[in-house]
């Protein structure tokens, strides 16, 4: 993995500053920085040089608003940093949305399930396998512009033949 700066920001207004710090005497650049929460996929992503980001600024704690799970007139409302572990183990959810909470006890190892936010499951990255493997240069989702290397799939001369 690529060396990277952590900051931790406090509420709204801090992250957009941190995200458009430039390094010194340059100009400041949005696309060097990311937002996490729970940082699951990011870091995997990252480790595997699919995407390569100067800064990592953690949101998690900028909206206590965002950590909510409640009724409401119109349904349950679970907010974006809500981690997969705390809406599965919610009484209102284990109670009245079983289903819910046994997918979200299946769909990840408790260390997954204790960081991984509700918000980020929705905004993950895609999981094609040609956008994993950064040896496939095809891959729009990585470098808009390139192809799809999924398109047409593995070059006949290293197919297997059985």
């Amino acid at each position: 993995m690529r060396p990277f700066a952590y900051r931790r920001a406090g509420d709204i207004a801090a992250a957009v500053a941190a995200a458009s710090q430039g390094k010194p005497g340059e100009p400041p650049t949005m696309a060097a920085a990311q937002y996490l929460a729970g940082g699951t996929t990011i870091l995997d992503l990252m480790k595997l040089d699919v995407m390569r980001r100067e800064v990592l600024i953690d949101v998690a704690t900028v909206d206590p608003a965002g950590t909510r799970i409640e009724r409401r007139g119109d349904g349950l409302h679970l907010g974006a940093f809500v981690t997969m572990a705390q809406a599965g183990d919610h009484p209102e959810i284990r109670q009245n949305y079983p289903v819910v909470a046994q997918s979200l006890d299946l769909a990840a190892s408790p260390q997954i399930r204790n960081m991984a936010t509700l918000g980020g499951n929705v905004l993950q990255r895609t999981r094609c396998t040609y956008f994993h493997d950064p040896s496939w240069g095809a891959c729009n989702k990585r470098e808009p512009g390139s192809g799809c290397a999924a398109l047409d799939g593995l070059p006949a001369s290293t197919r297997s033949s059985g």
